[in-house]
């Protein structure tokens, strides 16, 4: 195998892919709505991001701590209270310091300051201006990251975890949400996107996280990746039934598509490279993780959501009702 064919590459470009995955989404999503309406609801934005987030992250954070009760884990408060508060990304440590169960967390944390601030950038700012901002956000973490890593060592482990230094990769999806349209009216781009050469340049780009030179990374590494993922989904997008979104399509994947957050928050428990129980080892660790990610999606996930799904249906016949 290539030797930057290696586990912590496909962990970055995984984490990085949901990042400027979410960017793009949300921001869609966002755009929609002003079209529609004329304005943003962030009120009623925040109440579905703490009904898709908060109960089964806390119901997961309360399980651990029950475990820790029973003397199975340890738990350190400290890094307890950066969970509970969505701030771990300003926690990072080496893996071998840091509470296993609750390290994964920091990209959940990222998210949530996403949500948080970015909306409120789209409302105010309208999407022209946001779309300034968005593309401003690319060009600053880079500078940031290298700022960090040469004027301030101690906290370089941040750089690859905390929001200032990595909200670039969701920054890349906005600004594909925010420019698509724009894009697709030059014809140049669309016969680029379209042509069977396309994922020439995409992959070039995303190998451009396997260099292993910090400098080259933080200034431009991580940036290109970024742009080359972005490339990936406006294809996977713009061409639905190609080869690539057929795949996306198949139902297996679907569903573990919307198993994912639970899955996300699960997995971390048993896929234990520090521990040597049995739940920690293969085969056993992934149909337990499955398991526990099952429970938690059919006793916790669903019924929040179906309580969001009525409480929206009980707002849209009042304003039916007030017209």
């Amino acid at each position: 195998m290539p030797s930057w064919l290696h586990a912590s590459v496909f962990g970055d470009l995984g984490v990085r892919t949901f990042f400027v995955i979410s960017g793009f989404l949300i921001t869609t999503l966002l755009l929609s709505e002003y079209r529609k309406r004329g304005r943003i609801s962030l009120r009623d934005f925040y109440i579905r991001r703490i009904y898709r987030i908060f109960p089964a992250f806390y119901v997961y954070l309360a399980i651990l701590l029950a475990i820790t009760a029973l003397g199975w884990i340890e738990l350190p408060a400290n890094e307890v209270a950066f969970a509970a508060t969505y701030t771990m990304d300003f926690h990072a440590r080496p893996s071998t310091e840091r509470a296993w169960w609750l390290g994964h967390l920091w990209s959940l944390a990222v998210e949530e300051q996403f949500y948080l601030l970015w909306p409120l950038a789209l409302s105010v700012l309208r999407p022209q201006r946001a779309l300034w901002f968005a593309i401003g956000a690319i060009i600053a973490a880079p500078i940031l990251r290298v700022m960090a890593f040469v004027l301030w060592p101690e906290i370089r482990p941040l750089t690859d975890q905390a929001f200032p230094f990595v909200f670039d990769s969701l920054a890349t999806g906005c600004v594909l949400a925010l420019g698509r349209e724009w894009l697709e009216t030059s014809p140049t781009y669309v016969m680029w996107i379209d042509s069977p050469a396309f994922w020439v340049l995409p992959l070039a780009c995303i190998y451009a996280l396997s260099v292993d030179r910090a400098g080259f990374n933080l200034a431009f590494g991580v940036t290109l990746g970024n742009l080359g993922i972005a490339m990936a989904i406006h294809r996977c997008v713009r061409h639905p039934t190609f080869p690539v979104g057929r795949v996306l399509e198949w139902r297996p994947l679907v569903f573990i598509g919307a198993l994912s957050y639970s899955l996300y928050l699960w997995q971390q428990p048993f896929v234990n490279r520090h521990a040597d129980s049995i739940v920690n080892a293969f085969p056993f660790h992934l149909v337990f993780a499955l398991g526990a990610a099952l429970l938690s999606y059919y006793l916790v996930e669903q019924p929040v959501l179906a309580l969001r799904a009525r409480r929206a249906a009980r707002k849209r016949a009042a304003a039916a009702g007030a017209r």
